[in-house]
Formats: structure tokens, sequence, C-alpha cells
């Protein structure tokens, strides 16, 4: 188990509940099974017999729902007690994939539809829990985080409404811009990356992956994602390579200026695999451009890292570029909804993260500093160490 000499010195500041919003329940399954684990674990080191009431549980996980009536309004139902817990809140806001009836039409959930639960089973536990925490993986409206003309700023406002309902804590995974946080400021906010997930699912998937300098380079696909790919290459002691997007800001298309062209900065590829990281795959255009640009330029296989795979514009395109060589794997988390015909992929390998968030669970119920789950340091240095080996 992660951290269990920090958690044998601490105690939890209430029982853990788990409530999953419709959409999010089987991460939350997965997460609740390695709790439960963690804590069985945690409770037979337990030498002094005193074992705190609902510590160690069969199962965290609470019954709630959010009906419809025949309009599309809605209600939160909380069915059993959540007085003094500890309640962690899991929400996908992009499921899309689940539907709802509005006078007889069948209506797809929205991110707005899922965050507008999310308030609903706030207000149906406010009041008795002693503490509410939110586990967002994708943050809502993350990507309208700043103003740059007379615009709304939808992210900011989102976090300030779920403070100002009692809302603790605020846990997501690879923000779009964490700098958002600064609209609750006495508020928790904490971001964390799948650096470690990532590179794990790397060495176990491909035999034949070697990170060092003379076959590996990481590649940033734009400026927002420097930071990533920077932590990604010194920590691998590999070059980066970094695109950058020239846009056409006469005209704009589905709310943005379209990109004219990607321009690569960075030294030769030639020869070596590449590892493109990034936070998401929206539509995946942009992706897709960059990995075939790096094989023009006679790179070895193209490994694409991101932490969400939306793929809003279907997989088609994947499956084409994959077929002529330009793709050879592409690796997302299971932080969100994920098409069950991507799972089916040949080059689809998933980094699974529900170890990690049950024991940022842990750590956060026990009160203690979180840096010891963020930081994966000592874990990638050993893995690289194992990878040297084999």
């Amino acid at each position: 188990m992660p951290n269990i000499e920090l958690l044998e010195k601490s105690i939890p500041v209430a029982p853990i509940k788990i409530a999953a919003l419709a959409g999010c329940e089987d991460l939350a399954r997965e997460v609740d099974q390695k709790l439960v684990r963690f804590r069985k674990e945690l409770v037979e080191r337990n030498q002094s017999g005193i074992n705190p009431q609902g510590y160690s549980e069969d199962s965290f996980l609470i019954d709630c729902e959010c009906p419809r009536f025949g309009t599309g309004e809605g209600k939160g139902y909380i069915k059993e007690s959540v007085r003094g817990v500890d309640l962690y809140i899991m929400v996908d806001i992009t499921n899309f994939s689940l539907t709802y009836t509005v006078c007889g039409h069948e209506n797809h959930m929205s991110p707005d539809n899922h965050f507008q639960d999310l308030k609903r089973i706030i207000a149906a536990a406010n009041g008795k829990a002693h503490r509410i925490n939110v586990i967002m993986p994708f943050l809502y409206e993350g990507r309208q985080h700043r103003r740059t003309k007379r615009e709304s700023l939808d992210c900011a406002l989102a976090l300030k409404e779920l403070s100002d309902m009692g809302v603790s804590n605020i846990i997501t995974f690879d923000a779009h811009d964490p700098r958002v946080q600064n609209s609750i400021p006495l508020k928790g906010f904490d971001n964390f990356f799948p650096t470690y997930q990532f590179l794990k699912a790397l060495v176990k998937n491909v035999p034949d992956f070697k990170a060092d300098k003379e076959h590996l380079m990481v590649i940033s696909p734009d400026e927002g994602a420097m930071s990533r790919a920077v932590y990604f290459s010194s920590i691998l002691g590999v070059d980066m390579g970094m695109f950058y997007k020239r846009r056409d800001y006469s005209t704009i298309v589905n709310g943005k200026n379209p990109i004219v062209a990607h321009e690569f900065l960075g030294d030769s590829v030639d020869g070596k695999d590449v590892v493109i990281i990034d936070d998401m795959i929206s539509s995946g255009g942009s992706m897709l451009d960059v990995a075939k640009q790096l094989k023009e330029r006679n790179a070895g296989r193209v490994f694409v890292c991101t932490t969400y795979g939306l793929f809003t514009d279907g997989l088609e395109k994947f499956d084409e570029y994959y077929e002529k060589g330009y793709l050879y794997r592409v690796i997302t988390t299971n932080l969100n909804y994920r098409d069950p015909e991507l799972l089916k992929r040949e080059y689809y390998i998933e980094a699974n993260m529900s170890k990690y968030l049950a024991s940022i669970i842990d750590i956060i119920n026990h009160d203690v500093s979180v840096e010891k789950v963020r930081s994966h340091n000592d874990k990638i240095i050993k893995l690289m160490e194992k990878m040297k080996k084999r």
C-alpha cells in the first residue's frame, strides 16, 4: 500500500463515503475496491487495536441518483445517511452516452447537465456531511478559463458556485489551466498529473520501449503543453521538441480561430521514437497533423499520451492514420468516458488511474500533505531502473 507509514501516524477527519454520479460508476467501483484493500492492510498493521468507526468497510460507496420528471427537471436523492462523513462526490462531465427524456424526446447528457446533477447531490448532502469534496477529473468548462474579449468566464464561475455551496476540496487531473483556482483562493484545489501512469502503461505494453536520449524524444504539440513535455523529458533525461500553431485570426470556426499550420522547433527526430504529450484529444485534428509531420521528418514510432481521450469527431481518422503508420499507440486514462469502440482498437492503451485516485482520497481523508502522492519522481526512477535491467 502506498504511503502506509505516513497514514499510520495520522487519523482520518471522518468516515469516508463515496457518491458516484451517473456515468462515473465504473471508475468509482474500481477506486472503492482499491480503497477497501488499502484500509484493510492498514488495519492489519495496526498494533494498538484501536480503529476509528467506519475506517475499514466492505465498501465506501453510497447509493444516490438524480431522477427526472417528464419535463426534464431533476432532483438529487441520497438514499442513506451522510451525517458526519467525509463525502467524496465523483462526476464525469464528459459522459455523453447517458440520456434523459424531455416531453417524450430523448436528450443526451451534456456537461451542463452533469454539473447541475453534481449541485443537486451537494444540495442533498449539505448541512449533514462533515466535509464535501468533489472529484471532477475533467474540470467543468476548463477550456473556457480566461477572457480574451467580451465573453463569459465559465470555469471560474463554476468553481465559485461550488465553493459557495460548501465544497471544501476540488480534486482534478491535468487541468487545462490550473490558474483558475485563483477564483477560490480559500478552498482546496488539487491538480494531479498521470505522468507515472503513462510511463508505466508504455513500459508494460511496449516491450522494446527504450527511454534514453538515443532512442526517444518528447514532443509538445503546442505551447500550452510545454510544461508537461518539459517535466516528462527532464525526468527521463531525453530531448524535447515543440510545435507551435499558426492560426488565422481573421476568422472563427466552431468558436476558435482555425489552425493554418504547425511549425516545429527542436532537434532532429530522425530514427527516434517520439512521445507526444498533452492534456486531451478533442477532435484530434491537431494531434494527427503533428504525428504526420513527425513521420515526414523520419521519426520512428509515434506514441500519443493524453489524459483525456474525447474523440469528438469519431475514430475514423485515427484508424486511417494508424493504418498508414503515422500513429503507433494512443494512451489515455480511464478518468473519463471512452467509446467502447475505442477500447477494441489495436492501437489503444489504457493508463488505469483507479489506484492513484484511491491513494489521493486516502491521503486527503487523513488530512496530511498530498505532495506524497503528487510527486512521482521516485516511482519513475525505480521504473526506469527496472526497464534498464529488462
